[in-house]
């Protein structure tokens, strides 16, 4: 890994306050791996008073990781020999699900991380469509790969991307991360002088205090070496944890009938994806009418949009272990933390926002 230079303490602090006024924002986002990035990019775009949407990087993205530990769980459970350790992550809900509908776990097909990267590429592009909006020289494709090793970043259009407007203008580069952090971790190692330059906000795992294995966070367990330099490389650094914090917010089919659906084509886009969730399908889940949707990746936005809607504290950064457990050295540098949301003033900023397309298309 190469040398970061650390930030001072006053630097330091400074970048971890919340912009004052409208910044500037990189998206970085997995689009296409479920349906709350779309939500998170819609409105950030919708939100040009509080932030300008520079450009927009499409991470790899793939639930392959599953593959062998499902197979695996499904053994023990039909063996009997099952155990907390094999059943980490909802494995047993799952399979009981996958059989509940004649189907067992080497059914199932995972795209591979290319593929998710393209596929989420192309899924930033039907956005901004959606919207009306403008994409060119704005959306990258990123990594198709993670990285292998600590100090191997992979190379990438984003990655070039990110360093390029992190080196430019006079504010610095707000990075919205959506998914694993390959592109980002690639780009502070090909350039480590960016982390001076540059603020990552990063929704994953639990909260830094948490006794849990951080494995169930998809965002967190795909890369876990890029994972680890976001929080040992000492960039300015505001973690949002998804457990249990981006967890409350949560969407019902009512709430999308009533104030999504029939707002431009983005909300029947949004509807549509709503009603036509690739991961219902995927986790073999029934009577979708009557469950909420977390829309997790929207924290990091409205964290952009309004701080006081995500309570946040400074803390020291924590150590990832080899088992992915967090470890505390309250010596480390600081970051920022969310602990809370204010879920149902971000839900009605987004509704309000989607309500002016319908007056507009009216």
């Amino acid at each position: 890994m190469p040398e970061f230079k650390p930030l001072s303490r006053e630097l330091m602090r400074m970048r971890l306050e919340p912009p004052a006024g409208r910044a500037r924002v990189l998206i970085d986002t997995d689009t296409a791996n479920e349906i709350d990035d779309q939500f998170a990019l819609a409105w950030a775009l919708l939100s040009p008073d509080r932030m300008e949407v520079e450009a927009v990087t499409a991470e790899p993205f793939s639930f392959s990781h599953h593959r062998e530990e499902l197979l695996k769980a499904e053994r023990a459970i039909e063996d009997g020999n099952e155990s907390p350790e094999q059943l980490v992550g909802g494995f047993q809900g799952w399979i009981n699900r996958l059989h509940a509908r004649g189907m067992r776990a080497a059914d199932l097909e995972f795209a591979g991380t290319e593929e998710g990267m393209e596929l989420s590429y192309r899924e930033i592009l039907r956005i901004y469509g959606k919207l009306g909006m403008d994409s060119s020289g704005r959306v990258y494709r990123g990594a198709g790969k993670y990285m292998q090793a600590s100090d191997k970043p992979v190379e990438s259009d984003a990655v070039d991307a990110i360093i390029d407007l992190s080196k430019s203008g006079d504010a610095p580069l707000y990075i919205a991360a959506m998914g694993c952090v390959t592109n980002i971790a690639s780009a502070l190692l090909k350039a480590p002088e960016i982390s001076h330059r540059i603020v990552v906000i990063w929704t994953s795992a639990y909260p830094s205090t948490a006794p849990h294995c951080n494995r169930p966070s998809l965002n967190l367990v795909q890369d876990p070496h890029a994972s680890r330099l976001i929080f040992d490389c000492g960039v300015p650094h505001v973690y949002l944890p998804g457990y249990h914090v981006g967890a409350q917010l949560k969407i019902s089919r009512p709430e999308m009938r009533e104030f999504v659906k029939g707002r431009g084509e983005i909300g029947d886009y949004l509807w549509h994806l709503y009603v036509n969730n690739p991961l219902h399908e995927m986790f073999a889940i029934g009577d979708t009418s009557r469950r909420t949707w977390v829309i997790w990746d929207i924290i990091d936005i409205a964290w952009l949009i309004n701080p006081d809607w995500v309570p946040t504290f400074l803390t020291s950064a924590p150590i990832l272990d080899e088992s992915l457990f967090w470890k505390r050295d309250p010596s480390r540098h600081l970051m920022r933390e969310g602990h809370d949301v204010q879920r149902d003033e971000i839900f009605r900023d987004l509704y309000d926002k989607l309500g002016e397309l319908r007056t507009v298309a009216s």
